[in-house]
């Protein structure tokens, strides 16, 4: 369902990401490097979908040298292309903000260049573990993917309702999962696609994290109803959500680059893979526990107003 934002037209969106969700290393180290590069990339007229390439590319470089972790200088070099990537992934949001160039396929791009980075390095490590432990680590690295991008999709849909509850974000509404006919075959072929993958990444968010679909309804229906409440509401969904938004930092991408290097310096990959599918998967667990209770009371609190 597509969410329009109830009480008017969105205000301007800022290029930075929102602070006060962002964990210490974005905060303090990635997204401060990518602001410096965003108005270079403005001013030279780089698009947003090109640095995304660009990252994509520093992080197959990071497999290429994962793929040599028995040699500990190869670990660091992965580790530091893995952060090259980081920053360009945090630009090309940041760029597409600055350039109001927004949209689903970017969205795709952009997720498309982080699952390529991470399955590279999982193929790259995979390949080297294959000749010591044998070819089952196949099954435990591709368990290890999917759980990754399940836990990868959930903490994206927090980040994605808190933008757009707390903030009144146009560009973090959820797509329409089931957009009229007409509109459909109006579209371009390129931008249906787009859209029906944009659709199904949606899909997943929303499985992954149970409770959050009737949320959005439910909160959507609150502030239709009491248009008045709106700023009141927004400000104590801010104040309710980003403690727990930071929570889910843990599953964010910038952890699973210091686990790996930390995994594959020491030698012991397998260990990393192991971690994700039963350490990172019962954390979810955790988390999802949480959120639902979290809300529960804030809906039982804004049906109160």
């Amino acid at each position: 369902m597509q969410q329009d934002i109830p009480g008017g037209a969105a205000p301007a969106e800022p290029v930075r990401r929102t602070s006060e969700i962002e964990e210490p290393t974005n905060l303090y180290v990635i997204h401060p490097l990518s602001a410096w590069i965003v108005p270079h990339c403005a001013r030279l007229g780089i698009s947003p979908n090109a640095v995304s390439l660009a990252g994509m590319g520093c992080g197959v470089a990071a497999a290429l040298a994962y793929h040599w972790y028995p040699h500990p200088w190869f670990c660091v070099l992965g580790f530091a292309l893995m952060f090259a990537w980081h920053v360009l992934d945090g630009a090309d949001g940041q760029l597409a903000r600055l350039t109001n160039s927004f949209s689903e396929l970017g969205k795709i791009i952009d997720g498309i260049c982080d699952y390529v980075t991470f399955t590279a390095v999982y193929v790259a490590l995979a390949l080297t573990l294959s000749r010591y432990v044998g070819t089952w680590v196949w099954g435990l690295v591709a368990v290890s993917g999917l759980c990754h991008a399940v836990q990868s999709a959930a903490y994206e849909l927090q980040r994605q309702q808190y933008n757009f509850w707390g903030w009144g974000r146009k560009s973090a509404a959820l797509p329409d999962l089931h957009p009229p006919q007409a509109e459909r075959q109006g579209q371009p072929m390129l931008k249906r696609a787009a859209n029906l993958l944009h659709g199904l990444y949606a899909r997943v968010q929303i499985a992954a994290t149970g409770g959050a679909a009737g949320f959005n309804r439910e909160l959507e229906t609150i502030l239709a109803a009491k248009p008045e409440c709106e700023a009141v509401l927004r400000r104590d969904y801010r104040e309710t959500f980003a403690p727990s938004v930071r929570r889910w930092s843990i599953l964010s991408a910038n952890y699973r680059t210091i686990a790996i290097f930390l995994f594959a310096v020491a030698g012991m990959p397998m260990f990393y893979f192991l971690f994700e599918v039963f350490g990172f998967s019962a954390i979810m667990a955790w988390l999802l526990a949480s959120q639902r209770r979290r809300y529960r009371l804030f809906l039982d609190h804004a049906a109160r107003l």
